[in-house]
């Protein structure tokens, strides 16, 4: 048997028999995995509204904060492509102090989840919402690249909506500059095709050098300009002051949704990295301290200018093919960006926007999720609705109203489901039963046949006792012709009773009574007899008339 760990920070535990070697791993693996969160981090914060500055400033505060306090011994966190199209929603209406606490106050709900020990919750989340949502995001985030990538001249803004979005940049598609084009599709290339030379060097990386390279010789040697970071953004390579969003209550209640919208996000995005870290590690994290952890990584990011963040899959993955051990790997990390931050930040400059939305395309790609869309075309038709409507919702509307809506199909579908495996029967003289199988099968286990005496009608109801099958009992009984003198419920296949069955009972119970025919119910498991002894049914229908199995029902029915 596991032994049990109280709920605390994953580095607190490992650090009880850290030696040379581990550190030696963590130590390789933090560099290699800050390399690679380099180029994505510039990606994710400029295409989140921000400057590249504060994308690397997010990965620096919350990556350190998520290992340091985090219940994973080897998430990387950071600003994700999941948080661009939210990030840029909230920015456009409330302004980067809006998007500041949004982001303190998702941080906060974060740590209330873990506090009260609902990490686990999460896991409850539907499949097909989160692949619709997913898929959704990708393409949100390919339709924001496509201007950079290929060097359309628009004027003005972009439509943020969807359609209007590509039906501009069909209408300007004739202002392709080719020789953007050129290095925005040449970084995808380079991108894809790294891995096949090594899976240790970042293709986004070699991407960023080889066209930044490439945009220097363009511009010095051929008179051949290409937008770069520094034509967009100044680079300003220091620590910002560190500043407290006000918190108001009407600022509270403006921005709440869009709060809920990034912790639900983030919880749901770092507890499924950790997760695929487990299988691979063979070592179970701690999901409340993952989300507390998550939380004060959300709580500190904003002020210091960062925005939302949360666990990173693929830079997750990076640090355990390399290596890493310990939450350490993921300090080092945060080190090594802070290194590059003080000292190459400037030479940020001379990187091409094509180049970013090149790497912004690759991450759109693999965040679709298309295979695993095309091997859900099988399923239940019920998931593939609901896998299509939250991504229609996700880029049509918002990931806000995606979720909602996603979501409260789910549990229509879910409850639809309960109320079709829920069955409500009358049972006949041809019935076989076992007498004794609601309270001792063990020791009874033959079958008997059962007998009905005239004038008694016996309900069996299989399964679930709530609101959603509610009225078919009451179907069931009002199509019965005659009228007995007895009924009998037997409820030995009923695991629970909401409100709605409990006052389903109490009317079928007094209705009953008027009529002059007596109610019996049969073999209902300790926490339904509980629930009902509570709501008064042993004055309301008389203690003698609950019946430990049918067999006692049958034989009180006859008298």
């Amino acid at each position: 048997m596991k032994k049990f760990r109280p709920s605390k920070p994953e580095l607190l535990y490992t650090l009880k028999n850290y030696n040379k070697k581990k550190f030696t791993a963590d130590l390789m693996a933090g560099i290699i995995v800050g390399i690679v969160a380099l180029p994505l981090a510039i990606a994710f914060g400029i295409a989140s509204g921000v400057s590249p500055e504060k994308g690397i400033l997010t990965a620096i505060i919350a990556g350190f904060a998520i290992s340091v306090f985090g219940g994973s011994r080897v998430q990387i966190g950071g600003p994700t492509g999941a948080f661009i199209i939210i990030i840029y929603g909230i920015i456009q209406e409330y302004g980067l102090t809006g998007l500041a606490i949004a982001t303190a106050l998702a941080g906060l709900f974060l740590i209330l989840l873990g506090v009260l020990k609902l990490g686990t919750i999460i896991r409850y989340i539907p499949y097909p919402i989160i692949v619709g949502f997913t898929s959704g995001i990708a393409l949100t985030i390919f339709s924001t690249q496509v201007k950079d990538l290929l060097g359309l001249h628009i004027e003005g803004a972009v439509p943020a909506d969807f359609i209007e979005k590509w039906a501009c940049y069909i209408q300007n598609f004739s202002t392709i500059d080719l020789a953007t084009a050129m290095v925005g599709i040449l970084s995808v290339v380079i991108i894809a095709l790294t891995p096949l030379i090594s899976k240790k060097i970042p293709g986004s990386l070699v991407a960023i050098i080889v066209m930044t390279v490439a945009g220097i010789i363009m511009s010095t040697h051929f008179g051949i300009h290409v937008d770069t970071i520094g034509d967009r953004f100044e680079i300003n390579p220091s620590m910002p002051e560190a500043t407290v969003p006000e918190l108001s209550w009407d600022n509270i209640k403006g921005l709440f949704a869009p709060a809920l919208t990034i912790a639900v996000l983030g919880a749901i995005e770092s507890l499924l990295s950790a997760t695929v870290a487990d299988g691979i590690i063979g070592h179970r994290h701690d999901s409340n301290q993952e989300l507390i952890g998550q939380g004060i990584a959300n709580v500190l990011s904003p002020i210091f200018g960062g925005i939302p963040a949360t666990g990173a899959i693929a830079r997750t993955m990076t640090n355990i093919n390399n290596g890493g051990k310990t939450p350490i790997a993921g300090v080092i990390h945060a080190a090594v960006l802070l290194l590059i931050y003080f000292f190459l930040m400037p030479y940020a400059k001379y990187i091409p926007m094509a180049c970013l939305a090149g790497v912004l395309v690759v991450v759109s790609y693999n965040m679709s999720g298309w295979r695993t869309i095309r091997e859900m075309i099988h399923n239940p038709k019920s998931d593939l609705t609901v896998l299509i409507l939250t991504f229609v919702l996700t880029v049509i509307f918002d990931l806000t109203i995606a979720i909602e809506v996603g979501l409260l199909l789910a549990c229509l579908l879910c409850m639809r489901r309960m109320a079709e495996t829920t069955q409500v029967k009358v049972l006949t003289d041809e019935d076989d039963i076992d007498p004794t199988a609601e309270t001792d099968i063990a020791k009874n286990p033959n079958i008997e046949h059962l007998t009905i005496p005239e004038d008694v009608e016996v309900y069996e109801i299989n399964g679930p006792y709530f609101f959603g099958v509610a009225s078919k009992f009451e179907e069931v009984i009002a199509n019965m012709k005659a009228r007995p003198k007895v009924r009998i419920i037997r409820m030995r296949k009923v695991p629970f009773v909401d409100s709605t069955g409990i006052h389903n009972l109490t009317t079928l119970i007094k209705m009953s009574k008027k009529e002059n025919i007596k109610v019996i119910l049969s073999g209902m498991n300790e926490y339904v007899h509980e629930v009902l002894e509570k709501n008064g049914f042993y004055e309301l229908i008389g203690e003698e008339n609950i019946c430990p199995n049918i067999n006692v029902a049958l034989e009180k029915a006859k008298q």
